[in-house]
């Protein structure tokens, strides 16, 4: 595997302003690739999807190569894929069609772990359901998930385990295999939010052991929409509320209204782009993916030493959160009687961007007894090690 950091960066028209982007968990700058596809297909000739015109041919097309592009992104068949405006709004969708099978006495489980699109969904369906909510610890020290108190939470009658496959908020990517096999001895579906995962491993739905796993293409590298993936058998044990001419076959039963084509091209202009990142010897997508994919988490994960040694030189006017065993290169910070939007504000003003908030996830940072803002510093395809070095300095500096 071999990684050209220099050519990559080639492709992002955003990164000649000079300005270096941390702030990758938030959402990635985009190559040109995938705006050359959103505008190819946006200016047609486009129109609703048909089998006549070149017009409804064009979008059909943009369809099926988008189901295409994430079954072999995700590793689950084409029919299998859900397109959605964000993952927010497909787990609020799948929380609703869901439940209707719910009654009281039954019992749903979240993470402490997790972004709350994960977590208030699902709680507020439960409510709605009469559903009682138990919940995943996790150690607020080591930041990793306790997989015991899933095992005290689980009984017969747990209809769903909603948890992250990597926290957006340190980086903590927790054994979700384990928590899907015990989840499913007690006969409940698992719902991974595989948001900030997606961008920095190679996903494999079936190995994660998740029925439904949503992601954000905008996370990596391509436009702001949503992506649920799921094995279409169950799929079509899932009934939603619909409009009675819409399609009632899966995927399409999920999705509502006239579907953005122009913004599925770019999804799938995202996917192979990253694929031909280092295609590696692969023949199919697929393994091209794998080959690109594990050469950008080598690149990141050498990056992200480099800012925890930097971090670790700064002493102890910097705390660091993130402690996980197995992490994402997305590191959460705060500075010692210092105010982390005043980081930001101080990085911003050298060029570098990194911001300082929350970041919805509102029961890590509850958790972790996290008062003010922290500093959340996330690593890309296209980070440099100059810019980590512009990072700390920066850093130095404010401090």
């Amino acid at each position: 595997m071999s990684f050209d950091v220099t050519a990559l960066r080639g492709h992002f028209p955003s990164l000649d302003h000079g300005l270096a982007f941390f702030d990758g968990p938030g959402g990635t700058q985009t190559p040109r690739p995938v705006a050359d596809a959103i505008v190819a297909t946006l200016t047609g000739p486009l129109s609703n999807r048909g089998s006549v015109s070149v017009s409804e041919l064009n979008a059909e097309r943009a369809v099926t190569e988008f189901r295409a592009a994430y079954a072999d992104l995700l590793g689950v068949p084409a029919q299998g894929i859900v397109h959605g405006r964000s993952a927010t709004q497909l787990t609020y969708d799948f929380a609703r069609h869901l439940a209707k099978t719910w009654r009281p006495g039954d019992e749903v489980v979240v993470s402490r772990l997790d972004h709350d699109s994960n977590v208030r969904p699902w709680i507020q369906q439960a409510e709605r359901a009469g559903a009682t909510v138990r919940w995943i610890e996790f150690d607020t020290v080591s930041t990793e998930l306790d997989l015991d108190s899933l095992r005290r939470v689980l009984s017969p009658r747990t209809r769903l385990v909603a948890v992250t496959a990597a926290s957006n908020l340190v980086g903590t990517v927790p054994p979700v295999r384990a928590v899907a096999d015990l989840a499913h001895e007690a006969g409940a579906l698992v719902y991974v939010d595989g948001v900030h995962y997606a961008a920095h491993h190679r996903v494999d739905v079936a190995e994660l052991g998740a029925d439904l796993f949503v992601c954000s293409p905008y996370k990596f590298l391509g436009p702001h929409c949503g992506v649920l993936a799921g094995d279409p058998e169950l799929l079509e044990t899932i009934r939603p509320d619909k409009l009675v001419p819409s399609s009632d076959s899966v995927p399409e039963r999920f999705e509502f209204g006239t579907l953005p084509y122009e913004i599925l091209a770019g999804a799938t202009a995202a996917v192979d782009f990253l694929a031909a990142i280092d295609p590696g010897a692969g023949a199919t997508r697929p393994e091209r993916l794998t080959s690109s994919l594990a050469a950008v988490h080598g690149h990141e994960s050498a990056l992200r030493r480099r800012v925890e040694d930097g971090l670790h030189d700064l002493g102890d006017a910097v705390t660091r959160y993130s402690r996980a065993a197995e992490r994402t290169p997305t590191l959460l910070m705060s500075f010692a009687g210092r105010d982390a939007r005043d980081a930001q504000v101080h990085l911003a003003g050298r060029g570098v961007l990194a911001p300082a908030g929350s970041f919805y996830a509102y029961e890590p940072f509850t958790a972790m007894k996290l008062e003010a803002p922290a500093l959340r510093v996330g690593l890309a395809p296209y980070s440099t090690a100059e810019e980590v070095d512009r990072l700390l300095a920066g850093l130095a500096a404010f401090l």
